[in-house]
């Protein structure tokens, strides 16, 4: 496997600022993708999955979501400094996110 860090992703905190408190919705993550390597995260419903996705494509759902620790970063730059129209340029030509039908996906009925 090559060495090169393509994503790195560390001690990322995503919450949201609710009129009833806040929601950690990410809580410290922490990963290296290396080129040529393929990651999977798992974990139940409601566990932050997407929102590490969208966390790292710059699409938290604003105002109430917000990036407060951590740092996310690609071929070396860091993420959280790009402005909107630099992470657009991004999104798709670099960075994308394949969403999986959740009654299809792990079904043992219907095979891959």
């Amino acid at each position: 496997m090559n060495s090169n860090v393509i994503l790195s992703v560390k001690d990322l905190q995503t919450y949201f600022f609710t009129r009833t408190g806040i929601v950690k919705a990410i809580d410290g993550i922490s990963f290296d993708l290396h080129e040529g390597e393929t990651i999977g995260i798992v974990g139940e419903s409601g566990s932050g999955k997407s929102m590490t996705a969208w966390s790292i494509l710059g699409m938290v759902p604003q105002p109430s979501g917000q990036i407060v620790g951590g740092t996310i970063e690609y071929y070396g730059e860091n993420l959280l400094d790009k402005s909107p129209s630099e992470m657009s340029k991004i999104r798709g030509s670099g960075i994308c996110m394949v969403m999986q039908d959740p009654l299809t996906s792990l079904n043992p009925v219907f095979p891959n």
